[in-house]
């Protein structure tokens, strides 16, 4: 019989575009990326529901240099793959000067190009052992307090003066200069060339370009990135969308969050909050609570305040529910700790109430349907604090170098708060 050439070549168009369709399908299920659609993270073509951890200071403990221990960060990397804990949020690297107080160090970027190697190949080694465990990264560029540079050290290559150190000047002080960070073209180019710097970078390790390795679930603009002053919110919230589009532009692989603290992070503005988790290139929302930071539990009565501190996280996050909702995009709160009974840093000390707090938590976020995943703060491991105020050639704790030591760590021998995270983890 004849065939028609015409109907032939119909027919093994639409045969060619079905096949191109699952390819593609098949592709989008099956991708070792974390992606978001639906409102949900997925990975390997499964919703993707964790439980992790803060573990800012992983990349020092990669380096071969000040600071670094390969041999311990492999022991915390299987202690926490055993526990689970697959998801890291980790700082990529400190600003400026080194030898001040309360200051991470050592530092990553010295001045604006010049970088330290050593902390690089720790990065580099750090993602690479992730990779092989099958962990995902969640990596954070900048900054808004004093801990880690940031926000202060990027006003200081602008030209701005010295940032007022909140140890010594207090943190009004510190947090009216750093207002002028949302609207600074010069410390925001300065940034930008950071970020294209890292984000363009190759793992001497593994040979891939960071946009293209999977170890790593997201870019994050920054920690805790605020506007600090009402007239600073319109600019803040520029500076925020100019930094996700070039993040975009540059990586689109991974995905893009911004690190905020929600709405407390937003100078208690819900608006201003949820204008920024719409933007087109945040992928998901974030959210932190802190209780006994933000006076919801006293410091001689932190037993006794976690019932009444549990209401207020309720209350708070169940804002954030709303909004992640409006928005069709998932949340995850990325940062939460509790103090150990009586305001006590010892490792041995009791945690009575912080693991209630936890358990509170836990149970919160498997029951609400927009929430993807959390990272407690923070991994202490195997390290056990030596100062109540770092000092160099301490162990790396949870609590970065401004905080006291011990303070927020989860330390191996936490025996009941590990039973609650085992317990827990998805």
């Amino acid at each position: 019989m004849k065939t028609n050439r015409k109907v032939l070549f119909f027919y093994s168009c639409i045969l060619a575009c079905s096949l191109l369709l699952l390819t593609g399908c098949k592709h989008e299920t099956t991708s070792s990326f974390v992606e978001q659609h639906d409102g949900r993270l997925w990975l390997n073509g499964k919703e993707y529901q964790f439980v992790g951890t803060n573990f800012w200071y992983g990349s020092i403990l990669g380096s071969e240099g000040q600071g670094g221990d390969r041999a311990r960060l492999l022991r915390e990397l299987d202690k926490l793959h055993e526990l689970g804990l697959d998801n890291l949020r980790i700082l990529v690297g400190s600003d400026g000067e080194q030898g001040v107080t309360t200051k991470v160090e050592p530092t990553l970027q010295k001045a604006p190009g010049e970088y330290n190697d050593t902390l690089l190949a720790g990065l580099d080694f750090l993602l690479s052992e992730m990779g092989k465990r099958g962990m995902k990264a969640v990596l954070y560029l900048n900054n808004s307090w004093e801990w880690s540079g940031g926000y202060g050290y990027y006003l200081e290559q602008a030209g701005l003066g010295k940032a007022p150190r909140p140890n010594e000047a207090g943190y009004q002080a510190y947090m009216q200069f750093v207002s002028q960070f949302s609207d600074n073209e010069k410390a925001h180019e300065l940034f930008y060339d950071y970020v294209r710097f890292i984000v363009g970078r190759q793992n001497r390790y593994t040979s891939l370009y960071y946009k293209d390795d999977p170890a790593i679930m997201a870019w994050q603009i920054g920690n805790e990135p605020r506007a600090f002053a009402e007239e600073q919110k319109k600019p803040f919230a520029h500076w925020l969308s100019e930094a996700s589009a070039l993040i975009r532009s540059l990586d689109d692989h991974h995905l893009i969050s911004i690190g905020s603290e929600g709405i407390w992070g937003c100078e208690m503005d819900s608006v201003l909050y949820e204008q920024i988790s719409s933007d087109p290139n945040i992928d998901y929302l974030t959210a932190h609570v802190w209780p006994y930071n933000w006076s919801w539990a006293r410091q001689d009565s932190l037993l006794a305040d976690v019932d009444s501190a549990c209401v207020k996280t309720y209350d708070y996050l169940n804002q954030h529910f709303q909004i992640a909702q409006r928005l069709k995009k998932p949340l995850v709160i990325e940062e939460f700790g509790y103090p150990r009974d009586g305001f006590n840093f010892a490792p041995a000390s009791p945690t009575k109430a912080r693991d209630q707090y936890y358990d509170f938590m836990f149970s919160l976020i498997a029951n609400e349907p927009t929430v993807s995943g959390c990272n407690f703060w923070g991994w202490g491991g195997e390290a056990r604090p030596l100062h109540e105020q770092w000092q160099q050639g301490d162990p790396y704790l949870g609590d970065p170098a401004q905080e006291q030591q011990g303070l927020n760590s989860v330390f191996d021998c936490d025996s009941t708060t590990l039973t609650i995270i085992s317990k827990n983890k998805q």
